[in-house]
């Protein structure tokens, strides 16, 4: 027991000193006396320096409403198309009606692949008997001249010699009457299409805008300044062939100085701008000035050119091969129906023929009478940053310009913060030492809670797969939002959440701390912009635009001392930040709107999920960067940031529900090439070692499995694998460089023989010994339209010169060498020759392989019994991509 001596008491004494008082206690009382003295306004929403906890859902709703109103449509907004009763009142106007018929009756021939009958001669006779018509309307001031190219060629592709013989460009020059300028604008778009299907929107689309615009210039009473050229070309699909033979090999392409290339990767929607230049700014100033419907972006160019998107288009080779500069175009809505069977007319919306006809016809006119035209060499002065808002106009200024506002804007952001923060601290009370450690302290909580909102979804996108359910999301898009964009927003909020938990005795009210937060959300996006752009990424303007907008809010808050209150500065800091919302919701429903389609044919080895999760928490980062960190705000805000997991458990549930399963007959489908296939391999003594038929197939997607039980003998599928560690590229009949990369991801099913046509046959002209140590073989390769060549040297041989292009041997490629072969109108053998050399001179043994792939992929009528039941087997949900095919080797 403690003596009464030895007890000290502590005796608070009641004092009307606030230094003297607990700050708790003050805390309370101030908190009573604010309540009491609030208007009815401030009573309706706000409790003790906070927003009440009922009022979240209605500002989470709030965003989602303009976003859905606003946003979206805008997105989607197409013009009204004029149909032929509107021509008498807009005599010089594109008609999108007569674009339809004209795309009617391309697709109306089917698929139209190089070599077929559809391609070669329909194609040919649809462009013929539109063009016919054409010049019975011809004006005036105009003069019409039409070219049938046949050509053979061959260039690099993707490390593989692309070869091509008789294949076909229709080409069209329309100049004003009596010109002799030698400057020309080339527009190109191409008729073939893919094996699978009728190639409405890639690219027949195309080439009936292109059809409608030359007859509304031919009849024009505007004279063009200099002539346009309309490449209408035949083998893209191949890859790439037509526009290389005619811009390496035709008489007008000297001349064509400037070129607008149009494509497409789904069926309609708004053509969109992704590639321009490069190093021609002039061309976005003509962009600019004519485009009626703007629809463009840097950042578009910047993934294309980064091989984020499983495409390419005749831009690159005009641009390498020709040094044209130009604007490439293509449609992106609706790409779960590219290259497959569904790609039809009739789903084609006409407002698409209206927007991309307008556009067109005013950039031709536009680019022909451009100043820069005439010498372009003069105006090459660097990249560009360029897109469009909202749909409405277009923003564009010079990679210099770009540059200088990113690091004006990224230093006035952190100017702007840090006097904020100073304020701060003298409205507190507070040192600003204090401030600053407060500062340090909330910046690694920001950055804390950005790795756990990346970390999160990605997660969750590896669970996904795990438990085999990826693409979840693939027709119900919204399911993203839950699966991937919730989780974001929980670990970007929570982490900062539980510091403010745990410091709520912080002598900073909760305002100014939430205001701290974004401060240092701020200044770490301008820490960002200066990075990207010291690494060259044009693209850091979407962070220089959000960083702008917020600036111009915190700016407003100092000014009007909004600042200092705990509330009332969240008006401006919403009413600043809704334009960049906007803009960035517009901006990420375009990409995601173009992206999950193009996850369905990206191969099974890649996870879409995990794609699609680092995709959602950088959008997510850049949308609501700014939004997210308000729900602090509220009361009960952990609550309502935990809701969001809660959304998050939902959509999963969901993603096991028949809702989930990603694929559905005709409007979202699984793909998958399916080879009939003869294998046969050779010895030295030119006897059969080894011969196999069956299935050879090409999975597109991560789930492969969700056809295992439903397709005949699919539970028999093997790897190629082994396969692949045995013979040369697996030994398998690789349609392109594309099929070579993901080879061993390929399956095999044995399968009775298929029905094949003439076989590729390499025949030997003659072999000559040259030196002692190097030999001469001259051959004569025959067989269907589409063959390939795989040359293998064996024991210690090395090619030393061939007939083929050149750059393989010259840049030391490591075989074995890859030929892609394909012919048009001529298929006469083609005859070509190899030499070897071997060190030891020992010409004994065998020198090299040689492999020929033999593909027939529009001979329908060699489809077997067997392989149409197979065939029939597959889900409705399922486009195949059929054809029988053949692979040999033969040993020199």
């Amino acid at each position: 027991m403690f003596s009464e001596k030895k007890l000290r008491r502590r005796v608070i004494t009641p004092t009307s000193e606030a230094s003297n008082a607990d700050p708790l206690l003050v805390g309370r009382q101030l908190h009573l006396v604010d309540d009491e003295q609030a208007n009815c306004c401030e009573r309706a929403f706000i409790s003790r320096e906070k927003i009440k906890w009922y009022w979240a859902p209605g500002f989470i709703v709030f965003w989602l409403l303009i976003y859905c109103a606003i946003s979206i449509p805008a997105a989607n907004q197409l013009p009204r198309p004029l149909n032929i009763k509107d021509e008498a009142k807009n005599p010089e106007r594109f008609i999108a009606e007569r674009a339809e018929l004209n795309l009617q009756r391309l697709v109306a021939l089917g698929p139209r692949v190089v070599g077929s009958r559809e391609n070669e001669m329909g194609s040919v006779q649809v462009i013929t008997s539109t063009m016919q018509k054409v010049r019975a309307e011809l004006g005036a001031l105009h003069d019409i001249e039409v070219d049938v190219q046949v050509a053979s060629g061959s260039y690099i592709h993707w490390e593989a010699v692309n070869m091509y013989q008789s294949i076909q460009n229709f080409v069209v020059k329309i100049s004003p009457k009596g010109s002799n300028s030698t400057t020309y604008v080339l527009i190109n778009s191409h008729y073939d299409s893919v094996p699978a299907g009728p190639g409405a929107g890639d690219d027949g689309s195309m080439v009936a805008v292109m059809l409608e615009t030359l007859r509304v210039l031919a009849k024009s009473k505007y004279a063009l300044k200099h002539p346009a050229v309309f490449l209408f070309n035949g083998a893209e699909e191949n890859p790439l062939q037509a526009s290389h033979a005619f811009i390496t090999q035709h008489k007008w392409a000297k001349n064509c100085k400037a070129l607008i290339n149009l494509d497409s990767a789904g069926n309609g929607g708004r053509e969109i701008l992704f590639q321009s230049g490069p190093n021609h700014p002039w061309l976005m100033k003509s962009y600019r000035r004519a485009i009626k419907h703007p629809y463009a972006s840097t950042m578009a160019e910047e993934m294309f050119q980064h091989n984020f998107i499983p495409s390419d288009t005749d831009f690159r080779v005009f641009r390498d091969h020709g040094a044209v500069p130009g604007l490439d175009m293509a449609y992106q809505h609706n790409g779960y129906v590219y290259h497959t069977r569904f790609d039809r007319a009739e789903i084609f919306p006409r407002g698409s023929l209206q927007n991309t006809g307008d556009n067109l016809l005013a950039l031709i006119r536009e680019i022909s009478s451009a100043p820069e035209l005439e010498d372009t060499s003069k105006h090459a002065e660097g990249h560009t940053v360029y897109y469009d808002v909202m749909g409405w106009f277009l923003v564009f200024y010079t990679e210099t310009e770009g540059i200088i506002l990113n690091v004006v804007v990224a230093i006035g952001a952190i100017v702007a913060c840090v006097v904020a923060i100073m304020l701060m601290a003298k409205n507190s009370d507070l040192k600003l030492s204090q401030v600053l450690k407060r500062t340090l302290h909330t910046f690694g909580v920001l950055i804390l809670g950005v790795v756990a909102g990346f970390i999160l979804p990605i997660i969750i996108a590896v669970f996904m797969d795990l438990v085999h359910i990826p693409l979840s999301w693939f027709t119900h898009n919204w399911l993203i939002l839950g699966l991937y964009f919730c989780p974001f927003f929980f670990g970007l909020a929570i982490v900062p959440a539980l510091y403010f938990h745990y410091t709520s005795t912080d002598r900073l009210p909760i305002g100014q701390r939430v205001q701290l937060l974004l401060h240092c959300h701020c200044l770490f996006l301008a820490l960002l912009i200066l990075v990207l752009t010291i690494c060259s990424i044009r693209s850091a303007f979407v962070f220089m635009l959000t960083c702008l907008f917020y600036t111009v809010g915190v700016v407003f808050n100092l000014s009007t001392s909004l600042n200092s209150r705990n509330v009332a500065w969240i008006i401006p800091h919403i009413v600043c930040y809704v334009p960049p919302f906007l803009f960035f919701a517009y901006f990420s429903h375009g990409f995601l709107a173009t992206f999950i389609p193009m996850l369905g044919r990206f191969g099974d080895s890649a996870n879409p999920d995990l794609i699609i999760a680092v995709f959602s928490a950088a959008v997510g980062l850049l949308v609501a960067g700014f939004i997210v960190p308000m729900l602090h705000m509220f009361r009960k805000s952990k609550t309502i940031i935990c809701a969001l997991l809660g959304i998050t458990l939902v959509c999963i549930i969901i993603a096991v529900t028949p809702l989930g399963f990603p694929y559905r007959p005709e409007t979202s489908v699984q793909r998958f090439a399916v080879l009939h296939a003869q294998r046969t391999f050779h010895d030295a003594n030119n006897n059969v070692r080894r011969s196999e038929t069956g299935y050879f197939i090409m999975p597109q997607d991560r789930r492969t499995y969700s056809v295992k039980n439903k397709v005949i003998n699919m539970t028999l599928a093997r790897s190629v694998r082994d396969e692949c560690k045995k013979e040369t590229l697996c030994g398998y009949p690789l349609y392109n460089m594309r099929w070579h990369k993901t080879r061993e991801r390929a399956l095999w099913i044995p399968a009775s023989a298929p029905v094949l046509d003439a076989l590729p046959v390499a025949k030997v002209v003659s072999k000559k010994q040259l030196t002692a140590n190097k030999m001469r073989f001259e051959m004569e390769l025959s067989g269907p339209d589409h063959m390939g060549i795989v040359i293998q040297p064996l024991n210690g041989a090395r090619v030393v010169g061939w007939s083929f292009h050149q750059a393989p041997l010259r840049l030391n490629y490591k075989p074995p060498y890859y030929i892609y072969f394909s012919y048009g109108v001529n298929g006469d053998a083609l005859k070509f020759w190899l030499e070897l050399e071997k060190p030891n001179g020992d010409w004994r043994t065998s020198t090299f392989e040689l492999g020929l792939h033999g593909h027939w992929i529009h001979h329908k009528e060699l489809h077997t019994a067997d392989f149409k039941k197979f065939l029939d087997s597959f889900p409705s949900y399922v486009d195949a991509t059929p054809w029988p095919a053949s692979y040999e080797t033969w040993l020199y």
